[in-house]
């Protein structure tokens, strides 16, 4: 048996109400909100609320057949004191990474939906994460953005197997026990930059950005 939680159901109301009918949604409600307010805090178990698991992620996801599918962590820094956001794409391996100020998920969400607004139009269609608090404010990020959170089962980083090997490649720029405080977003884009400009294998000796250059390319 398949459950759907309320919250759930408020998010699809909110995302997918257009026109009219978003409207017409508004003064149904009780509230009268034109946005959901969901519940930040992690559950009495410490559990983060309405999590999506990666089970129900498409199977375009999984196979890396379509761009716009991203994996997302935090890599910490000195003593876990400050903290980058990493970001990459499954099918380019493409990577976006975020200043962030600290770690409260409030941050996070407002910061990586500034920088996914960087990105061409409907490239970003979902984004999975660990089980970390610092994306307890998902479902308020979904309903601003549009772009589904998938959550990992618990101890499985394999699940995010793109985002792992990358925040590896990056500790190159930033290593263990440096405080990434220090680094601005300008400082940020040159390591993705650098990433992004380096062949890779698995993509047949193409970069990142080139790759993502011929997905998002028009056709005709």
């Amino acid at each position: 048996m398949m459950r759907v939680s309320h919250e759930t159901i408020y998010q699809s109301l909110f995302v997918q109400g257009r026109g009219e009918l978003r409207r017409e949604l508004h003064r149904c409600l009780h509230t009268g909100r034109a946005a959901r307010r969901p519940q930040h805090r992690l559950d009495g178990r410490g559990r983060i609320p309405d999590m999506v698991m990666i089970s129900e992620r498409p199977a375009e996801a999984d196979d890396r057949a379509v761009p716009g599918h991203w994996e997302g962590d935090l890599l910490m820094g000195k003593a876990g004191r400050s903290q980058v956001g990493t970001l990459v794409e499954r099918a380019t391996r493409y990577v976006v990474l975020l200043e962030l100020d600290d770690g409260r998920a409030e941050t996070v969400a407002a910061v990586m939906k500034r920088e996914i607004a960087r990105l061409p139009s409907g490239l970003v269609k979902s984004i999975t994460w660990d089980q970390g608090k610092e994306m307890s404010a998902h479902a308020r990020f979904t309903v601003d953005t549009g772009v589904q959170v998938y959550f990992c089962d618990p101890h499985s980083p394999w699940q995010r197997g793109s985002n792992e090997n990358t925040n590896g490649l990056l500790r190159d720029f930033m290593p263990k026990g440096y405080d990434l405080s220090a680094l601005s977003q300008d400082n940020l884009d040159y390591f993705a930059a650098m990433l992004n400009g380096r062949p890779r294998k698995t993509l047949g000796f193409m970069t990142p950005s080139e790759k993502l250059a011929e997905v998002v390319a028009p056709t005709g």
